[in-house]
Parts: structure tokens; C-alpha cells; sequence
């Protein structure tokens, strides 16, 4: 039996994003690993959603949207004491965001840090299963800020690396976030480059950005980065609007990103990008050659472009008709 099932794990939070205005902020559901899912779906793929929301509001929207879209949260953890996280979103002229704090004073323990390893392991046969029908599984670097968290995420790639799951890792280097953590909050900077790119020698595949290529790798070539890594993964690094550089399949190359005038706010494009990319690898049924490569990244490139035509990561993200009536027009 194939496997087909793609699985998610990290944050689910809100992304407080300012208007154009610059004077009022709108919430949308976000978090990396949570649109990556809620985007595999919008493109029939399944998936699985393991993370920690707060039993409030915003975590009751979250579990809504998931049951809405039946994406599989059966490991979804709820914490009735602590908040789901909200950040603050801030959006040059460009629709380029960035983030600037979080809705809590610093020192509160946000829901998404408190993914219990113990929850973890009496559901350990259920989570087996899962894993026996996954092919991949999707996560982040957010999850390292916090030590019961980082002990969760060590725990499920171990466990799904014996189910031979392949593990895509997409860098997302937030220092903010690790700035406000009680448990990373004294880490200094060298250090947590250090235990992230330790943990990124998990990694099948690895996207990053080209500035968080340079920090941590110090090069921005995606062959020399996959030769550093312990899994020497496929690498492909994305850089705004400007042409993306893979290492694919033992292929290499660049390929153009499609832009537009009407680009109103760039939160969650990587997240749909990464979504379409791995949503074209699921339905190959043979090692891809460097054309079939191409059509990925295009694939994916066009549901990032989509995704930014409109305000939040998720409410934006394309369907698969979409991708494709898209493909056969180009029109913007």
C-alpha cells in the first residue's frame, strides 16, 4: 500500500495582522506546521495536525477549522491554563511581514511550548499506526524554544524514522520566539544556531530561506548545505520574489518565482509553497527527473503567489482546481 498521509507537528497560533492603515490589527489562524496541513487538504491531500492549543477561544477556532477541513487531530493536545499563542504581525508597503511580540507579557507560557511527551507515549500504538500509514511528516524549528516541546518533537521523529517517514523540516528561524521562551530566553544566539542545525541532520528534505541559509550555513548553495547534513537531504531555498535554488533528486538548478502587482500580505506563501511542493511529491509515482523537479516548484510556487493575493495563511491558501486553472491562464 502506498503511503499518502502527510503529518504536522509544531505551533498553531494567531497571527495579529496589521491593516493597511497601520492603525488596527485583524486575527487569523496561522502557525506553520497548522498551514501546511489546513494547505495539504485545500489540495486533497491527507493530513494530520499534533500540537498544543489553549482551551480558549482562539484554540476552539483552531479545532473548528481542523474538523472543518477533517483534518486528523486525534494527538491534538488542549491546555486549559495557558493561552494559544498570538503574535503580532506587523506588514511593510511591500505586503513583507514582519513579526513584532507576541499578546502576552513576556514570561507567560504560551499552549503551543507544552507538548506533553507523556500524552505522548500512552497513545504510542495509535501513534504507530498513524505513522505506518504516513509518508510524510512536516515540522519547524519553533518547537526547539521550549524543552517539554523539544522533547516531544525528539520523540515522534524517532518514532515515525522507524515507519521510514520521511521528515521535511522547514527551518523557520524565529528568534522572537526564542527571545520571550523561559526555557531558551538565556541561550545565547551561537547556541541556538548550534541545536537547530544539530536537529536539522533529521531532515529528508530541508527548506530555509536564503538569509537563514547564510546564518546558519554561512552559504546560500544547496548542495554544499545538503553535504553538511547528516541525511545529505534535498534542499531548496526560497528568497521572496526572486528565483528559487534546489537540490532535488541529486538535480540542481534554479527556477523563477511568479509575482504580482496585486501581492496584498506575504504571511503563510512559504507554508503553501512547501504544502504544494510535497502535495506533487505524494502524487509522483516514480523518482522525479529533473523536468518533473521543475513542474514541483512551479506547482508550488503558484500556491504561495496565491496565497498572498488575500490577508491571513490559511482563509487564502488555493485549492487544487485553483492551482490548476491558474496554470492554464497566468492571468494576475
Amino acid at each position: 500500500m502506498k503511503k499518502k498521509k502527510v503529518v504536522c507537528i509544531g505551533e498553531a497560533l494567531v497571527d495579529r495582522i496589521k491593516n493597511k492603515s497601520n492603525e488596527e490589527f485583524t486575527d487569523f489562524l496561522g502557525g506553520a506546521p497548522a498551514n501546511v496541513a489546513c494547505a495539504l487538504k485545500k489540495l486533497q491531500i491527507d493530513s494530520a495536525f499534533i500540537g498544543c492549543l489553549g482551551g480558549d477561544k482562539d484554540g476552539q477556532k483552531f479545532i473548528e477549522k481542523f474538523e472543518q477541513l477533517k483534518i486528523d487531530i486525534q494527538f491534538l493536545q488542549i491546555v486549559k491554563n495557558s493561552p494559544t499563542r498570538v503574535v503580532k504581525v506587523n506588514r511593510n508597503n511591500f505586503g513583507d511581514r514582519y513579526f513584532s511580540g507576541f499578546d502576552k507579557v513576556s514570561g507567560t507560557v504560551f499552549a503551543d511550548e507544552l507538548l506533553d511527551i507523556t500524552l505522548l507515549e500512552k497513545h504510542r500504538k495509535s501513534l504507530e499506526e498513524l505513522f505506518s500509514q504516513t509518508k510524510f511528516l512536516v515540522t519547524g524549528t519553533i518547537v526547539l524554544s521550549s524543552l517539554i516541546s523539544k522533547k516531544s518533537i525528539y520523540f515522534l521523529l524517532n518514532l515515525a524514522r522507524k515507519f521510514d517517514v520521511k521528515i521535511v523540516i522547514d527551518l523557520n528561524w524565529r528568534e522572537v520566539f526564542w527571545d520571550y521562551s523561559t526555557f531558551s530566553s538565556q541561550i545565547r544566539k551561537e547556541d541556538r544556531v548550534e541545536l537547530i542545525k544539530d536537529f536539522l541532520n533529521f531532515a529528508d528534505i530541508l527548506k530555509l530561506a536564503k538569509e537563514e541559509a547564510i546564518i546558519f550555513f554561512q552559504n546560500h548553495n544547496p548542495i554544499e548545505i545538503s553535504k553538511k547534513l547528516a541525511r545529505n537531504p534535498d534542499v531548496i531555498i526560497t528568497d521572496g520574489g526572486r528565483p528559487i535554488c534546489w537540490y532535488i533528486n541529486s538535480f540542481s538548478g534554479t527556477s523563477e518565482v511568479l509575482n504580482s502587482d496585486n501581492i496584498i500580505d506575504t504571511t503563510g506563501a512559504g507554508d503553501a509553497f512547501l504544502a504544494g511542493f510535497i502535495s506533487k511529491l505524494i502524487s509522483s509515482t516514480n523518482s522525479l527527473k529533473e523536468i518533473e523537479i521543475k513542474d514541483c516548484i512551479k506547482f508550488a510556487s503558484i500556491c504561495g503567489l496565491l496565497t498572498c493575493l488575500g490577508e491571513g495563511a490559511i482563509e487564502q491558501q488555493p485549492d487544487y482546481k485553483s492551482v490548476n486553472e491558474f496554470l492554464g491562464s497566468k492571468i494576475l
